[in-house]
């Protein structure tokens, strides 16, 4: 499958017998028809569902004619993360930047709890930076930068302590222009929230995986949330993440509020918004 690169690989492309593969993909149930020279992007596409239906029939792929995969601030992303090789989280860093757009105007500072390499406060801090830049807001950044602290029984079997460590040079390598702004929190959550507990909030951002971290996040800024006021769960509804779905829920079955998730994955809910229930 390497070897099929339209892009670095022409020669050894157009030496792929395509009538060939096709037959054999349409044998084995993967799709109905293909095209049979897949060089404009949405024939290619296809040709890569064919493939992934193949390896992995429960995966759903979707649409490739994005136009937000052309936005001046998602490529600069994508160069400055060197997120060319996978690119599986890049939905969910535009579903952040969109979410931004609806909370701009509501007082208060920003969060991130579960920091890693910094990628969501790239967004969140390019999204509002003449906020940061004018002073008029902080971003408060609480990561052990040890990884994830011990899973308990409501976390699965996916995680383990200090999975996805970053130290606090990779997470500020790429945000050191919003150094002013910026406020690290180094420790264990929640053992520092206390250092912000008279502080309010426009925009949180949760992303720590598992069931007791995200329990103390949402209950430590749930009321610091000003209303019209987002926080977002990136780890929400994931299978891998059972813990800080429930974590979630659980603070939020007698709150107006609810998650509203994303097809991605990850959800979020506006403070003050009343939400219907899940169907």
């Amino acid at each position: 499958l390497n070897k099929i690169s339209y892009m670095d690989n022409k020669q050894l492309y157009k030496n792929i017998n395509f009538t060939d593969l096709g037959k054999a993909l349409r044998r084995n149930g993967c799709m109905d028809w293909l095209p049979y020279d897949p060089v404009e992007l949405e024939n290619r596409f296809i040709w890569l569902a064919a493939f992934g239906k193949l390896l992995v029939p429960e995966y759903h792929f979707k649409r490739a004619q994005m136009d937000w995969w052309s936005n001046p601030l998602f490529i600069n992303f994508i160069e400055e993360y060197n997120d060319h090789a996978h690119g599986f989280d890049n939905d969910r860093k535009w579903n952040l930047s969109q979410l931004l757009r609806l909370c701009a105007h509501v007082p208060g500072d920003t969060a991130e709890c579960g920091v890693y390499k910094g990628a969501s406060s790239w967004f969140i801090l390019n999204c509002w930076r003449e906020f940061y830049n004018n002073g008029s807001r902080k971003h408060h950044l609480f990561d052990s930068f040890e990884g994830l602290s011990e899973p308990g029984p409501f976390d699965g079997t996916h995680w383990y302590k200090h999975t996805l460590s970053a130290s606090v040079k990779e997470a500020m390598e790429k945000l050191e222009r919003f150094s002013s702004a910026i406020v690290i929190h180094k420790g264990w959550i929640p053992e520092k929230f206390f250092e912000i507990e008279t502080s309010n909030f426009a925009f949180v951002h949760i992303d720590v995986d598992i069931y007791e971290p995200t329990k103390a996040s949402i209950e430590f800024f749930y009321p610091r949330l000003n209303n019209g006021g987002i926080l977002i769960c990136d780890d929400y509804g994931f299978s891998t993440c059972p813990g800080a779905t429930l974590a979630i829920d659980e603070f939020l079955k007698d709150k107006p509020e609810r998650m509203i998730s994303f097809a991605s994955g990850g959800g979020w809910f506006m403070k003050g918004v009343e939400t219907q229930a899940q169907y």
